[in-house]
């Protein structure tokens, strides 16, 4: 196994275990995903989701699904939707079938390499918690999520970060905040010409879209 391989599958058991004590703590709720309410949480949906305009039925990935809040949230807006969670929290997949048991064009897994290619890739959340890990490591670990994000993608992928522009009273030194100019200069370079940066949203986050 090469390095960046073991490096992603430290990085990524270790955020497992983190969203696993959350969910055993809060329960099936925004705050056991670790958000402090269900409006910024699909405030980040509907940001995320502009990477797939008006599609329909949407064919999606959701890198990091925790408990399958967005499928909730698409069944509220009436978009129709071939969709694949996936977390690798195994809980959160329990979870996450526990909620939806019988809902149709829908899975859910922990297994990545079951994740077939989709028309969209997003990614919420996945990229804040870095615990101990050094700003130097877990930006190499983002670089590999989402090169592994473009490949599980047919047209785009999308995701969200902490912003560097963060008031400086509210950074907390577990988390991993990124310069979002950084962030569109990478995603322009390595993966498309065709990449939007979303920063006008009321939360300390950006948001980017890759159309690929």
């Amino acid at each position: 196994m090469s390095a960046n391989a073991n490096m992603t599958e430290a990085f990524s058991a270790r955020s497992a275990a983190y969203y696993a004590e959350k969910l055993k703590t809060h329960g099936a709720n925004c705050r056991g995903v670790d958000w402090n309410s269900s409006e910024s949480q699909e405030r980040r949906f509907s940001e995320l989701l502009r990477i797939c305009g008006d599609e329909s039925p949407t064919s999606l990935n959701d890198f990091g699904c925790g408990y399958g809040a967005l499928v909730d949230y698409l069944q509220r807006a009436g978009r129709p939707f071939d969709y694949c969670g996936y977390d690798a929290a195994a809980s959160m997949i329990d979870a996450a079938r526990a909620s939806h048991p019988e809902t149709p064009t829908c899975t859910f897994t922990s297994d990545r390499r079951s994740i077939r290619p989709r028309g969209y890739t997003i990614a919420s959340g996945v990229f804040n918690v870095k615990l101990d890990a050094s700003d130097v490591a877990w930006r190499a670990y983002v670089d590999e999520e989402l090169a592994a994000m473009a490949t599980m993608s047919l047209r785009g992928f999308a995701f969200n970060m902490l912003t560097s522009y963060s008031d400086p009273d509210r950074k907390r030194g577990d988390l991993f905040y990124q310069e979002p100019e950084e962030m569109f200069r990478y995603c322009m370079n390595r993966f498309s010409r065709a990449v939007a940066l979303i920063h006008d949203y009321p939360l300390y986050e950006f948001t980017v879209l890759v159309r690929l």
